[in-house]
């Protein structure tokens, strides 16, 4: 039981869309058709992945969120679909994403009741993995709503974990498990890595600053116990939706979020409306050169270096010995601010040395040329915005 995650994927951090947090909950097709959680969503969000290059970006996995269930199990005790919104069922589903070159993703819940208080999967961990399989789906999220105790929720997510396992088909595991653990215990993150392919650990995001920045200011804060867990096969998660292109973030808040998450190796799933996306947003959210950063192969979460008054300088080692660096202004109030540091402060000294070349990748690209080790470098922020180097 050790071993029982092994099964080789997320290599690095899954990318992706999901329907939580921009339609939460909308199971009223007749009111809302084009909000409702329904296989006619995530079929016109799959072609619009594969058509308008997400797909090809690396956004692979189309998740089904919280309320996609009827209200019961089926006559032999198994999960199943709405069936006015998802007349096809999940099969058919499936199916249809992965003709589009695309892999599905669902939700289920550790405990009695799923949060929206849909059938969960207590006592039914086996049957559910093997549904789950024979739908051909990929990935779970596997919340941790509605379980009775801490016991019992540690021995759910272990057994769903064996339980994918054992059906031999590849499903990226998603887990909600030191989420549910944190108010009561410090979580055992070795052993959550033993079963588990990421790990959410704070706070649903929501389309506001003020819970990205929460989110960065909690990651920085527990940065000593969970930085160094994280790599390939197993990742932290902030809450992994990405809410850029809705309504709550500004554009210098947009590309603080995308280039932190960058920064964080953490899992990218979008939740938006691909089908109403403005240019800008479709722009940063597909960034090669942004991705790159996330997905570098080396493995290594980045963490803050420092603090000066409003400004955060953060680092992560990349692959052939390069550094990616976030230099966060969280000051609400005012005009850009210049933020000046020494290069020596990067990677133990060791980033610039003798020389490196430095390329400046958000707010927009553009090579700031060959520094040596002794060098500073100034940087203008905006307001709640970061500049993305890679060193």
């Amino acid at each position: 039981a050790a071993l029982a995650l092994d099964n080789g994927l997320a290599r690095t951090p899954p990318m992706g869309w999901l329907h939580w947090e921009r339609f939460l909950c909308a199971t009223d097709c007749a009111a809302e058709p084009r909000r409702c959680v329904s296989e006619q969503l995530f079929v016109e969000m799959a072609d619009r992945m594969a058509a308008e290059g997400w797909r090809d970006a690396g956004y692979e996995f189309i998740c089904i969120d919280d309320c996609w269930m009827a209200p019961t199990r089926d006559k032999q005790g198994r999960l199943q679909a709405d069936p006015k919104r998802f007349p096809g069922g999940i099969r058919k589903l499936a199916d249809y994403v992965h003709s589009k070159g695309l892999k599905l993703g669902i939700y289920s819940d550790v405990g009695n009741k799923t949060c929206a208080g849909f059938p969960g999967s207590y006592n039914h961990y086996d049957l559910d993995a093997q549904t789950f399989a024979s739908w051909g789906v990929d990935l779970l999220k596997f919340d941790g709503c509605n379980s009775e105790s801490l016991e019992l929720l540690a021995e759910g997510y272990r057994r769903m974990s064996v339980a994918l396992n054992r059906t031999g088909r590849s499903i990226v595991y998603s887990c909600e498990w030191p989420f549910y653990l944190r108010p009561v215990q410090q979580p055992n993150y070795t052993e959550i890595k033993q079963y588990c392919n990421h790990w959410r650990n704070f706070y649903d995001v929501y389309d506001s600053w003020s819970s990205i920045k929460s989110i960065l200011d909690w990651t920085a804060l527990h940065q000593d116990t969970i930085v160094k867990i994280a790599g390939p096969g197993g990742w932290n998660d902030p809450d992994m939706a990405l809410v850029i292109g809705n309504f709550g973030l500004s554009w210098d808040q947009s590309v603080t979020q995308m280039a932190m998450w960058a920064i964080m190796a953490a899992p990218l799933f979008m939740s938006n409306d691909l089908r109403h996306i403005s240019p800008d947003a479709k722009w940063l959210l597909q960034n090669k050169e942004v991705i790159a950063i996330n997905q570098d192969p080396l493995g290594k979460q980045g963490y803050q270096l420092s603090k000066d008054k409003n400004f955060q300088l953060w680092e992560r080692p990349l692959s052939d010995r390069a550094y990616a660096v976030a230099v966060l202004n969280q000051q609400e109030i005012g005009g850009p601010q210049k933020f000046t540091f020494s290069l020596t402060f990067l990677g133990n000294g060791l980033a610039c040395n003798p020389a490196c070349s430095i390329r400046q990748v958000l707010p927009a690209s553009r090579d700031c040329g060959v520094y040596s080790w002794m060098s500073s470098l100034s940087v203008e922020v905006n307001p709640t915005g970061t500049v993305l180097l890679k060193v």
